[in-house]
């Protein structure tokens, strides 16, 4: 089976799957695993597919995704050139397990999708909800702060690892901030995890700097993380390695007693 991948998830699920000599191209941004993708044709980036390229490939499945907006332009594109392609839009932790048994399903592997689910189920708790949850603010990105809504993954995941997503109530995917609403949700913990820049590029200096931030306890606390996009961003198994990241912030941080509240 020849495969074309246009997202760095689908390329980690396939190969988390075993099915990595299925792959035939990549998308450029497709890091991992690096001994896999080093080796594949690119066929441009998340919002620039050379469709042409990609049939030129051959696949006979192409997975694509509807998690990056604008990418609804490279699905028509698929559309018109009639190639075989499956576009998850997962929104919720639930939903990835579903993409994955859905993905594997279409390699011809699906005990390997069942499999690789139930191991993530394993390592990800259902959340249990608490009074004292320590309040977790993920930034996407940090001009404007763009943080994640209840319909992500990562809300999921923030709860799984004992915290509460600040702004968890509002029904989106992700939502620009401002500083008087950063100030009022006055989070516990700012975990950087920018879209689309290395780990090694983030600076905490960026969120200690703002001086309408200064009086959130995150910021009086030193609490500012980093996180990789990759273990929060991409709706793939390498979201274990997102929640124990959470799980260990919040287990960092000192709870208040209830006489203290």
């Amino acid at each position: 089976m020849r495969v074309v991948s246009l997202t760095c998830s689908n390329t980690e699920i396939a190969c988390a799957l075993g099915c990595a000599g299925y792959l035939v191209g990549v998308d450029d941004h497709s890091d991992y695993p690096a001994a896999v993708v080093t080796k594949l044709p690119r066929v441009g980036p998340d919002l620039g597919i050379d469709v042409a390229r990609v049939a030129a490939l051959r696949p006979d499945l192409v997975l694509a995704s509807l998690t990056v907006p604008g990418h609804e332009r490279v699905i028509a594109q698929l559309e018109a050139a009639r190639l075989p392609f499956f576009a998850p839009e997962p929104v919720s932790l639930e939903d990835v397990y579903d993409d994955i048994a859905q993905i594997a399903a279409r390699l011809g592997v699906a005990p390997r999708g069942a499999a690789l689910v139930a191991a993530m189920r394993r390592e990800i708790p259902e959340p249990m909800p608490t009074s004292a949850a320590p309040r977790v603010l993920v930034e996407w990105w940090p001009k404007p702060v763009i943080v994640p809504g209840r319909r992500s993954w990562v809300h999921d995941l923030i709860a799984s690892a004992g915290g509460e997503n600040p702004f968890g109530a509002r029904e989106v995917k992700s939502t620009p901030i401002t500083d008087d609403e950063a100030v009022l949700a006055a989070p516990d913990a700012v975990v950087m995890s920018w879209c689309g820049v290395r780990l090694e590029k983030y600076r905490a200096s960026v969120v200690y700097r703002r001086p309408a931030w200064q009086p959130i306890p995150a910021l009086l606390e030193r609490r500012v993380f980093a996180v990789a996009e990759a273990f929060l961003g991409r709706p793939g198994p390498r979201l274990v390695d997102g929640y124990r990241a959470l799980r260990d912030i919040v287990q960092s941080i000192e709870r208040p007693s209830a006489s203290s509240i």
